[in-house]
């Protein structure tokens, strides 16, 4: 049953800390959980720039904020601001939930994870499957560490080569493969694509206001093709429009940002997220957006 809660002294705030926010649907998100669950807790925005960072999370601690996910462009460049990466967030490189424990702030990535569970959910088996992974920010540390252990192949591009081969340099360090690195140029595309299976949108190319673009070509994609985009608003983003064109499975973004957020609300509240209150809820407010 779903319960009104009233913001008082003993509300606790989350918050998504980004830049920009403003398209984010996380904040319905997380509160439509929260009320379901008639915790008193609160989901707020932060617009947060880059210079503002490190006081941003100076402020977490002060303020008492009990959690916060990361976004873009912070996911990297918050690690050395906290007091304590968890492993799993250390190896990846990337963190994306903060979780404030008495005054401790704890870096944690929930990315992997919620990316293996989209996979799971979709009936999608990894193992031995050749990938392309778009990007190289903290969206695509979190997916090719998830799919170090089962993918034949993974290749990472981006538009800027150094970056592609720094990521491919430090994964490698941490998972115990190698990694192909590639600059994200029409030609290294096409052969990327020509040789994967799966191919992975972890850049932020698609995303409103900007829906008519995509990082990829649409006579690139064919029907063996499985492409996730985790790009979540639009729902439906121009390289999935392509990629249901050619026949190809195309999965969003949507399912993953759930996933991931169900498990940073498990870390922050001790409670097991109403998961599909939270889809219908990020859904509904990513329509809302499009209107």
């Amino acid at each position: 049953m779903t319960t009104g809660v009233q913001i008082d002294g003993k509300t606790r705030i989350c918050g998504v800390m980004g830049d920009p926010v403003r398209h984010s649907v996380s904040p319905a998100m997380h509160n439509a959980a929260f009320r379901t669950l008639g915790l008193n807790y609160a989901y707020l925005p932060f617009n947060v720039s880059t210079a503002g960072l490190a006081m941003a999370v100076q402020g977490i601690r002060a303020l008492d904020i009990a959690g916060i996910n990361v976004t873009i462009p912070h996911k990297v460049a918050v690690i050395p601001l906290l007091d304590e990466i968890e492993p799993l967030a250390q190896r990846i490189g990337a963190v994306n939930v903060i979780h404030n424990k008495v005054g401790r702030l704890i870096g944690g990535n929930t990315d992997a994870e919620g990316f293996l569970r989209l996979l799971r959910e979709r009936g999608i088996d990894a193992q031995g499957l050749r990938v392309a992974v778009l990007g190289a920010g903290g969206a695509s540390r979190a997916v090719c560490f998830a799919l170090a252990s089962t993918a034949a192949k993974i290749t990472i591009l981006n538009r800027t080569a150094g970056r592609a081969a720094g990521c491919a340099a430090e994964m490698a360090a941490h998972a115990g493969r190698t990694f192909e690195a590639l600059e994200m140029n029409p030609a290294n595309l096409a052969m990327a694509l020509a040789r994967a299976d799966l191919v992975i949108n972890a850049t932020s190319i698609g995303m409103a206001p900007h829906v008519e673009t995509s990082p990829v070509s649409c006579d690139l994609l064919e029907r063996r093709h499985i492409v996730v985009d985790i790009v979540y608003n639009p729902l439906k983003t121009r390289l999935m429009k392509d990629a249901e064109r050619a026949g190809a499975t195309a999965i969003g973004g949507l399912d993953m940002l759930a996933w991931q957020g169900a498990l940073s609300f498990q870390m922050w509240t001790g409670r097991e997220a109403p998961l599909d209150v939270m889809r219908r809820a990020a859904a509904r407010a990513v329509k809302s957006y499009e209107e």
